[in-house]
């Protein structure tokens, strides 16, 4: 197996936690598709496992079948928003580190994001090793269940 790490925008090698002997997985919400392909190539070049839903209540409904070390999400999608998906795995105690993407930055809705629990709250577009350097971080928080 190959161990996953990356280089950092400092160029400093990123090490992916050893989750068990399995790369890290990142669920990925964005009602865009072209976002969610593109989320997903990076991601993979990164050797990182990866799953796509394209709304919040899918992504939801897939964590009685899979839990993921990390999730980034659509913060502006239609029905359930990124907010709104924070607000319930909170609410149900679901502990999966969040990233939330958006291309409107607004002080008052990052303040919300992070109150609800979101490690880090990024603009797009977004800059690929800044991600990547979230993940990581998400990715120890959840192996040590600091979150």
């Amino acid at each position: 197996m190959r161990p996953w790490s990356n280089t950092s925008q400092t160029g400093q090698v990123i090490q992916w936690p050893h989750m068990a002997e399995h790369a890290p997985f990142v669920a990925i919400v964005d009602d865009e598709e072209p976002i969610r392909k593109a989320l997903r190539r990076l991601l993979r070049a990164a050797d990182l496992e990866t799953e796509a839903f394209a709304s919040g209540s899918a992504f939801l409904e897939s964590l009685s079948v899979r839990r993921p070390d990390c999730v980034i999400l659509d913060l502006h999608m239609p029905g359930m928003t990124g907010l709104h998906v924070l607000q319930r795995l909170q609410q149900s105690g679901v502990k999966v580190p969040a990233i939330v993407i958006t291309a409107h930055d607004e002080p008052e809705t990052r303040t919300d994001c992070l109150a609800a629990g979101a490690i880090a709250y990024l603009r797009k577009p977004l800059e690929d090793r800044l991600l990547l350097d979230a993940v990581a971080s998400a990715a120890k928080i959840r192996k040590n269940g600091t979150q």
